[in-house]
């Protein structure tokens, strides 16, 4: 599997109000097996709550360190929620489902 920027899609259950987009960056350093990892896990979890109302934007700071400041990214792969705002940031290979979801604020905190 390869990272691609740039990534929009698609269908299931919503979520979210049909006016709402979300903007997420998910940084990494080149295509290692935890970025590839934290990038299918992100699209499945999309695809699946978000019903097509996003934007995936891979940042390789191997490519690109500079893009890391805005965002202050300190550890990899990190996926940070640029909209809705507040701006949310989870550390991780984003294999744990239910703490992506929690700290996207998709699913209430128990």
């Amino acid at each position: 599997m390869e990272i691609s920027s740039n990534i929009k899609s698609s269908k299931e259950k919503s979520v979210l109000p049909t006016n709402d987009k979300w903007v997420l960056r998910l940084y990494v350093a080149g295509q290692t097996p935890k970025a590839l990892t934290a990038f299918a896990n992100l699209k499945r979890i999309c695809e699946k709550q978000l019903n097509g109302k996003y934007s995936i934007e891979v940042i390789d700071l191997l490519i690109n360190p500079h893009l890391g400041v805005e965002d202050q990214i300190f550890a990899l792969p990190t996926l940070v929620r640029k909209l809705p705002v507040p701006v949310r940031k989870i550390i991780g290979d984003l294999s744990d489902t239910e703490r992506v979801l929690v700290g996207l604020d998709l699913l209430p905190v128990d």
